[in-house]
């Protein structure tokens, strides 16, 4: 590698916080037995919440954010890797408690790493990234029902926040394992593309959004939820006998108001997602089943690619909610 690179640094010193794309030397790396030159990253929520203020979660600083990134290997101490693997990134708070992928280069235990499948590029990696890779679990949790518990089939399932990253992957997974698809949205204008990713119906958010009853009318096999709140409370109530929801994200609300009802009267399993620890054979498994399930040429679509100094103006939007689509950092743009 070149004596130095770029990366985006955030700083904390008394209340002024700074986030700068700064030239470093290599010596500025301290994690880790694998160094990879990074081709991309990408920009989750947490990620923006993190370039915000740090979301508590950044302990010490100067830091490099990035939760996920795929590229080369240029130099290992690690036996399962070696110069030229091509790998994938995700979880393991790697953007957190140790350095991320806003950099050009980056060094991270191999344990963290998993080898990129030859039916991906390692830009599709990443125009998966952490979202795709949780909608893959998730939607692997609702198929399990059939599969691994040898229950009925699953026909009807259901996806919040079907507009988000995680929902709208996992509305074009679902679909392709033959299930008939119900997103839910409050974005109007987000209809006729979650349609086009498989979604046979429509429900507005608000439609969701209200105090559950202990058991109502069941509709769905399995469900994905990225909200929490009363949304999963209602999905639960409304989930048919030994049905499965996948729960992964707490956009509307962390709080959960249920009965043990569902669980006790109906079977349901409340599955929970954590795409963060998740072993090294499951990510494998998952990564190499991508392609079959996940149309990328569609995803591509709606993706924004951008430099590390673009994305200093793109995270606030964010936040905001005034973004659409998903944004993937070219590190050598």
């Amino acid at each position: 590698m070149s004596d130095t690179f770029k990366a985006l640094v955030i700083n904390q010193d008394g209340e002024n916080f700074t986030r700068e794309v700064k030239s470093l030397e290599k010596k500025f790396l301290k994690h880790g037995d694998v160094l990879v030159k990074v081709e991309y990253s990408g920009l989750n929520y947490k990620d923006a919440l993190i370039l915000k203020n740090g979301a508590r979660l950044v302990k010490e600083f100067p830091h490099i954010p990035g939760i996920d990134f795929s590229g080369k290997v240029v130099e290992s101490k690690n036996e399962n890797f070696k110069e030229g693997d091509e790998i994938i990134l995700t979880g393991w708070r790697v953007g957190e408690i140790y350095y991320g992928g806003y950099s050009q280069y980056a060094k991270v235990n191999g344990d963290f790493l998993v080898k990129k499948p030859n039916s991906l590029s390692s830009r599709e990696a990443m125009i998966l990234g952490t979202a795709g890779f949780t909608a893959l679990q998730c939607s692997f949790a609702v198929k399990s029902r059939e599969e691994l518990l040898l229950g009925d089939k699953v026909e009807n399932v259901i996806v919040t926040g079907a507009s988000g990253g995680v929902g709208s992957i996992s509305v074009m997974i679902l679909n392709k394992f033959g299930y008939n698809v119900t997103a839910v949205t409050s974005k109007k204008d987000n209809h006729e593309y979650l349609k086009s990713l498989g979604a046979k119906n429509i429900i507005n958010t608000s439609d969701l959004d209200k105090e559950s009853r202990p058991l109502d009318k069941g509709l769905w096999d399995g469900a994905v939820d990225t909200v929490g709140g009363n949304i999963l409370s209602n999905v639960l109530a409304q989930t048919k006998e030994t049905g499965i929801v996948a729960a992964c994200g707490n956009a509307v609300n962390i709080k959960l108001n249920t009965t043990v009802m569902p669980f006790i009267i109906r079977g349901v399993k409340l599955w929970g997602i954590n795409s963060v620890n998740a072993s090294i054979k499951r990510r494998e498994f998952l990564w190499n089943e991508a392609k079959n399930l996940v149309d990328l040429e569609k995803l591509n679509q709606s993706i924004k690619e951008i430099s590390l100094e673009e994305l200093l103006d793109v995270y606030p939007k964010m936040l905001k909610g005034q973004t659409t689509g998903r944004y993937i950092i070219n590190l050598n743009k």
